[in-house]
């Protein structure tokens, strides 16, 4: 891959970040991607290159977009953060006081928190979803008020895999009395500029770059999550990942349903526009309080009931994780700054604002890579701008001045 493959504008002091992405492009598999960062308000990356779609030589343009997955929790956390910035959302409360459905087969105790914390015991649904049913809200929020619960709410955290869009949204529907998609598009898109939607509307013109999913390789390792979700069809990780109805996230009709827990579509451009605002803690979107609430780890565990590995996370977003010295598989780490928060999605996209330098970062991406959280392809971008920065990484992994 030339380097002249990759375009757009490069900031100088981020010339390492350039030469992440065409190393990216050249030697570690990607095949379309784009990646942007502002600090303190400024854009100063915003790069893309390679192919949307090789099965037609459609090459990876300005304002290419693609599912970001589960950067879409971010979104989402972000709209029910915005409530309780308001006064309208109490995350001590108990999630019947605004959705008295819930309350039932051993969820009664659930709060708000439990819910952004991943710890309201929904990671999965035991029986099928109905064929198309993840574009039917209606449909998937009475599921959540009907299933059981897993284990009893607030003694554990299993990632809620694509359940958090339906547990949070309905949250944020309830209150707000519009639509997950709707609230963030009038509260959080329009007012920061981003081209990020939950649920696509069916008359946008956009350029989409079609999700090209993992191949195993020879001599690939497992991670537990992976062995179970492969081996075990009763298991969480199998439920939670293949029990969809069938959702086409490559398909028009499949990205235009409101899924905020994997179905957001955006590029690093749009997502950093959603970012910048945190990362400057200006007070557009949140206060500086409920902005400090977010950058603090509000659960953590040595094994997370779905993931199998162990996980750290604020109120609805991902903190830095690093495994590396764990040994549990590819893609099992995700380092960012010590109040960095954000979210990574399937495959290796991310997005994250760092308040303790401005910065607002994301990458995004078409081909799909091994593992969990990242690869050595959205970390070496991380690695690149952090260290451009002046940062440096700590024990047990996370950049610092």
């Amino acid at each position: 891959m030339s380097d002249s493959q990759v375009h757009g504008t490069c900031d100088p002091r981020f010339e390492e970040v350039k030469r992440e992405l065409e190393k990216n492009l050249a030697e570690r598999g990607e095949v379309g991607a784009s990646v942007c960062l502002s600090v303190n308000g400024e854009t100063l990356v915003d790069l893309w290159g390679g192919m949307a779609n090789p099965e037609t030589n459609d090459p990876w343009q300005e304002d290419t977009i693609s599912i970001v997955f589960s950067c879409s929790k971010a979104a989402t956390a972000l709209c029910a953060h915005i409530l309780i910035d308001r006064g309208e959302l109490d995350p001590e409360a108990l999630v019947s006081e605004y959705w008295p459905e819930f309350a039932k087969n051993g969820k009664e105790k659930t709060t708000v928190q439990m819910m952004l914390n991943h710890e309201s015991a929904l990671p999965t649904l035991r029986d099928p979803v109905k064929p198309g049913g993840f574009g039917d809200w209606d449909y998937m929020v009475q599921r959540m008020a009907d299933e059981e619960a897993f284990w009893e709410p607030g003694t554990r955290n299993g990632y809620h895999m694509i359940n958090f869009g339906w547990t949070v949204g309905e949250l944020v529907r309830r209150v707000s009395g519009k639509s997950l998609g709707t609230f963030f598009r009038e509260e959080v898109a329009e007012k920061t500029g981003a081209r990020f939607w939950l649920g696509l509307p069916e008359t946008e013109d956009v350029h989409i770059a079609p999700i090209r999913q993992y191949a195993p390789q020879p001599g690939d390792e497992a991670t537990e999550f992976g062995i179970k979700l492969m081996t075990d069809p009763e298991s969480i990780q199998h439920k939670s990942f293949m029990n969809s109805g069938g959702w086409d996230f490559n398909d028009r009709k499949g990205q235009t349903a409101e899924i905020g827990g994997g179905g957001g579509l955006s590029n690093a451009r749009g997502q950093v526009a959603m970012y910048t605002p945190l990362a400057m803690n200006d007070g557009s979107l949140v206060s500086e309080d409920r902005l400090n609430n977010m950058t603090m780890v509000s659960t953590a565990t040595h094994r997370d009931a779905t993931l199998l590995i162990p996980t750290r996370f604020a109120s609805g977003f991902m903190k830095s994780m690093d495994n590396r010295r764990r040994k549990m598989g590819p893609g099992t780490s995700a380092i960012m700054g010590e109040r960095a928060f954000g979210h990574v999605g399937a495959g290796g996209s991310i997005g994250f604002a760092d308040p303790d330098c401005g910065l607002a970062f994301s990458y995004t991406m078409n081909q799909m890579g091994n593992g969990i959280l990242l690869n050595d392809r959205g970390q070496s971008l991380i690695d690149a701008a952090y260290r451009s920065l002046g940062y440096r990484t700590n024990a047990p992994g996370a950049w610092v001045k």
